[in-house]
């Protein structure tokens, strides 16, 4: 049988090694004497605070015996979570999620913790400590996944906006894992759920799936809204806090996302009149000051896609006004890259130079090619997914225009963004288009390409 050590007698050696008494320990750590003395004689737990204080006085990395106090004191006694609960904090706060992991795993045979659990995960969530909120989350959805219950639906929100990341086939596994908890929602927490869920098939190109959950979207929104400024059911305060936008956002957006369907497939007079919809906002009642920024943007969003819509139907005339537009914007990046796009896609669908606008923009275009990661959903997943696409209409408007350094740099680094969001699309676009101009390119070039190819098939990513 495998004998477990103890803190205490790892303590009491420390005493030895260095010619200390209780006395002099308890002066120098600021843990009472008695305290110490009921440790170590009777055996009675110190809290995680005290334990702490020992360890710094010790002259031992933070967090040094919390292994041994999960074993000692967790583990091997019954469970007791006013010893738990702060350790978790602490095992947070050090980013110690084994620990973590361990603990939760131990105490889950009691379902009665589940909801001490679920608490201490929302408050980490809330923190952005969302790495040690989510074994909490995901053992509490486990003890709960019979119970038709909002904690439980709660649960798995927050584990699918935790995993949403860079790999979009983990990503598309995670919106269907959590789709069908979202009717189990408060009907206010849908809406936020409905758009990041909108978010990710956006950004997976899933346009299906993307105007299903946009009309959803709208409806219960619209629904709330009435219900708002009608039947005065709760305070204008209460959706404040709980909703990331104002009301009414999430029914234009919805038209917005719609607007974008159509577009994706073509149908650029039905993007034209959901365009028009989500621009005539007379309806919305509120006049503060988020409600008059909101309509701004959506006034100059419609705008935008008003020439975004005319120019990709073929209609090249208005494209020095939209460039015009961009250039006197105060774009965000995530609106640079969408608007850059769509003039390199008419670009490249049309045959129409564009070397002045993308001069024009030269500064703009290396800003956004560098840019670094958002937590928000819509800029951490649309925003990639777009730019990935930027890159590769660049890459194939320079080969087509026989400026092939510029046009095999954008495209290598598409290929290689492929395997990191592991976006098989992107993949075997790139490989077609290399294949294409393959006799332009130079050794180097060939060598990191042959080598982005074998890496995928070593991966077993791709298939082509």
């Amino acid at each position: 049988m495998k004998h477990t050590p103890t803190i205490s007698a790892e303590f009491e050696d420390y005493l030895k090694q260095n010619d200390m008494t209780l006395s002099q320990f308890a002066e120098y750590s600021g843990v009472h004497q008695r305290t110490l003395s009921n440790w170590i004689t009777q055996h009675r737990p110190v809290s995680v605070q005290q334990l702490d204080r020992i360890t710094v006085a010790m002259d031992l990395p933070e967090g040094y015996f919390y292994d041994l106090y999960i074993e000692n004191y967790i583990i091997d006694l019954s469970p007791n979570f006013r010893r738990i609960e702060p350790l978790l904090y602490r095992c947070a706060e050090l980013d110690k999620l084994d620990a973590i992991r361990r603990m939760v795993g131990h105490i889950m045979d009691n379902p009665l913790y589940a909801t001490r659990l679920f608490d201490v995960a929302e408050a980490l969530f809330e923190q952005g400590r969302h790495a040690a909120a989510l074994p909490l989350y995901e053992n509490v959805a486990e003890v709960e996944k019979y119970q038709h219950s909002e904690r439980l639906a709660t649960c798995q929100y927050r584990i699918f906006s935790i995993r949403v990341g860079d790999d979009q086939i983990r990503n598309l596994k995670a919106a269907t894992l959590f789709e069908p908890f979202v009717e189990r929602l408060d009907e206010i927490d849908q809406l936020d759920a409905l758009k990041d869920l909108a978010n990710v098939y956006r950004s997976l190109r899933l346009w299906d799936r993307l105007d299903v959950t946009a009309r959803k979207m709208r409806n219960k929104a619209e629904i709330q809204y009435t219900l708002e400024h009608q039947q005065k059911k709760r305070k204008p305060a209460e959706l404040e806090k709980r909703l990331s936008r104002p009301l009414f956002v999430y029914i234009t957006y919805a038209d917005l996302l719609c607007a974008s369907v159509c577009e994706a497939q073509g149908d650029y007079q039905q993007a034209l009149q959901y365009t028009y919809a989500y621009v005539n906002l007379d309806w919305v009642k509120e006049t503060d000051e988020d409600t008059l920024h909101w309509i701004k943007l959506f006034q100059n969003w419609a705008l935008c896609n008003t020439y975004v819509n005319k120019l990709l139907s073929g209609d090249i005339s208005v494209l020095p006004d939209y460039v015009e537009y961009i250039s006197v914007s105060s774009n965000t990046t995530k609106e640079m890259v969408t608007q850059l796009l769509n003039i390199m896609m008419a670009a490249n669908r049309f045959q129409v130079d564009v070397d002045e606008v993308l001069q024009q923009f030269e500064t703009e275009i290396d800003s956004i090619t560098q840019q670094q990661p958002s937590a928000d959903m819509y800029t951490h997943q649309v925003v990639p997914e777009q730019l990935t696409r930027f890159k590769y209409e660049l890459a194939k408007y320079y080969l087509n225009k026989g400026n092939y350094s510029y046009g095999f740099k954008y495209l290598l680094d598409v290929l290689s963004k492929s395997l990191v969001i592991n976006k098989e699309a992107f993949f075997i676009s790139c490989i077609r288009l290399f294949e294409q101009f393959k006799q332009f390119t130079d050794f180097r070039m060939c060598t990191k390409y042959e080598s982005l190819v074998r890496e995928g098939r070593k991966e077993r990513l791709f298939y082509y």
